[in-house]
């Protein structure tokens, strides 16, 4: 398996699994929305790119850039690390591994 694609892998999970645990700890429910979302649309483009599927991995830099915009707000707003800012990290290395594939 490709390193692009256990990012992308990696990435979606966290974003799962972030959703889950702010909807468990402050009971966002915007947070559980999006996280949910998101983290299922990249799930799912890293399995089309495990498939071969080329416009996967278009999918998975589509929400991967739409995620760090949105992280980069929110820790530029809120001035707080966790976890806009441990999202916009991981983001960042995931776009990274991804460009670099495809160079």
């Amino acid at each position: 398996m490709e390193l692009p694609i256990i990012a992308t892998l990696a990435y979606g999970l966290l974003a799962l699994i972030g959703g889950i645990a702010a909807y468990r700890s402050v009971g966002s429910k915007a947070s559980l929305i999006s996280g949910t979302i998101s983290g299922l649309i990249l799930l799912v483009g890293a399995f089309l790119q495990f498939q071969g599927v080329t416009w996967g991995f278009n999918l998975s830099l589509i929400i991967t850039i739409a995620l760090i915009v949105v992280f980069s707000l929110r820790l530029f707003k809120t001035r707080k690390f966790m976890p806009s800012g441990l999202m916009l990290l991981a983001g960042l290395v995931t776009l990274g591994m991804m460009l670099s594939a495809r160079v």
